[in-house]
C-alpha cells in the first residue's frame, strides 16, 4: 500500500484523471476497477472516480508494487496504456496482427516502448493472459518480422508451443507469405522468378544479389507476378519462397525495377514524396504437410488485409479482391 497527500498543484483534479497520472504503468480499465472495488481509499473511504480533490486529502492506493516500477527493456509493455494493434485473428495461441508501416518489430537501441511486440506483450498483459511473474521464462514473441517501414501480417504466438511449431513450419516453407508491391518501371517478363544469392553487407545494413557459383551468400527465390500497370508504375504481386532480409527490395531493384519509395535500393529519383517502400505483407497462409500438433485446426486456412494504401492511391482501379488465385496455391 502506498499513500499520497494531495497538494496544492493536484488540488481540483478528479479522481480517476490525478490516479492516471501518478500510477502511469496502471492500465486505465484497472484503474477504474481498483476505484470502483475501493483499492482506491480517499481519507480512509471509498470514493467515486468523479469525485474531486482537495488539498490535504489522503490518498491510500493499494496497487501491486509492479505498476510503480519505472518500465525499462525488460518491462516496456508496462508503460503502454492503450496498445494500438490491428487483430486480424486471435486464439489460445496466436495472433495474426496488421503492423502499419513505420512500426518497429522488435525494440533496438533508440526505442523499446513504441514497438509491435511491446504492444502485443501489452494487450495480452491487460487482458490478463500473460502474466511476466508466473513465466519462468517465455513471452509473447513474434514468429515473423518484417522491414520498419514495410507494413504487413506479423504471426504472435502466445504459448512456447505455438512458437516451436510456427518457427518448425516457417523453416519447412509451410507458411506462405505474400506481398503487394508497387515498383518504378515494368517487369520483363511480367511474370517469374527471381532466384539469385543475396550477401549481406551488416555495415550498411543492406544485402545485393550476387550470382554464381561459390558466392558467399545465401540462395533467394521470389516468385511475381504484374497485376496492374499506370503511370509508369507495377503493381506486383510477390510470394516467397525463402525469407531472406531485404530480400523483395533487392532482388526488384537487381532487376530494374526498384520499389516507389525505397532510397536504400532505388535512390530518391522518382519515389513521388514517398517516405516509406511501396510493400506490403497482404496474404498470410498456412499449407501444412507435417505435423502440426494442436495447430493443426489452421491448415488450409489463410488471412489477408483489408486495404494496402499504395495499392489504392496509384492503382484506383484496383481492388484486392480481383487477385486472382495463383496458378499453384502452395508453394
Amino acid at each position: 500500500m502506498k499513500e499520497f497527500v494531495v497538494g496544492k498543484n493536484d488540488a481540483g483534479q478528479r479522481l480517476d484523471r490525478w490516479l492516471s497520472k501518478a500510477v502511469p504503468l496502471l492500465p486505465a480499465p484497472l484503474a477504474q476497477k481498483y476505484i470502483r472495488i475501493k483499492r482506491v481509499k480517499l481519507n480512509g473511504k471509498g470514493a467515486a472516480r468523479d469525485t474531486r480533490l482537495r488539498e490535504g486529502d489522503l490518498l491510500q492506493l493499494y496497487i501491486n508494487d509492479e505498476f510503480f516500477e519505472k518500465a525499462g527493456e525488460d518491462n516496456a509493455f508496462l508503460a503502454v496504456r492503450d496498445p494500438r494493434l490491428s487483430v486480424l485473428y486471435e486464439d489460445d495461441s496466436l495472433l495474426l496482427c496488421d503492423k502499419p508501416p513505420g512500426l518497429l518489430c522488435h525494440p533496438d537501441r533508440n526505442e523499446h516502448v513504441d514497438t509491435l511486440i511491446t504492444y502485443i506483450q501489452a494487450y495480452l498483459y491487460q487482458k490478463k493472459e500473460w502474466d511476466p511473474e508466473a513465466e519462468a521464462s517465455f513471452a509473447p514473441s513474434l514468429c515473423n518480422r518484417i522491414d520498419r517501414n514495410t507494413g504487413g501480417i506479423v504471426i504472435a504466438a502466445k504459448t512456447a508451443e505455438c512458437l516451436r511449431v510456427i518457427n518448425r513450419k516457417i523453416r519447412g516453407r509451410e507458411v506462405e507469405k505474400r506481398y503487394l508491391a508497387a515498383a518504378r518501371g515494368t517487369m520483363d517478363p511480367p511474370e517469374g522468378k527471381l532466384e539469385s544469392t543475396l550477401v549481406r553487407d551488416p555495415g550498411k545494413n543492406r544485402t545485393r544479389p550476387d550470382g554464381g557459383a561459390g558466392t558467399a551468400g545465401k540462395t533467394a527465390v521470389t516468385e511475381y507476378r504484374t497485376l496492374a500497370c499506370r503511370d509508369g508504375l507495377s503493381l506486383l504481386e510477390c510470394r516467397l519462397l525463402t525469407g531472406r532480409t531485404h530480400q523483395i527490395r533487392a532482388q526488384l531493384a537487381a532487376a530494374g525495377c526498384p520499389l516507389l519509395g525505397d532510397r536504400k535500393y532505388g535512390g530518391d529519383g522518382g519515389n513521388r514524396g514517398r517516405n516509406f517502400q511501396a510493400l506490403y505483407s497482404y496474404r498470410l497462409a498456412f499449407h501444412f504437410t507435417s505435423d502440426a500438433g494442436s495447430l493443426s485446426r489452421l491448415n488450409g486456412r489463410s488471412w489477408q488485409v483489408d486495404h494496402v494504401d499504395f495499392a489504392g492511391e496509384y492503382f484506383p482501379d484496383f481492388s484486392l479482391e480481383d487477385i486472382p488465385p495463383w496458378p499453384a496455391d502452395t508453394p
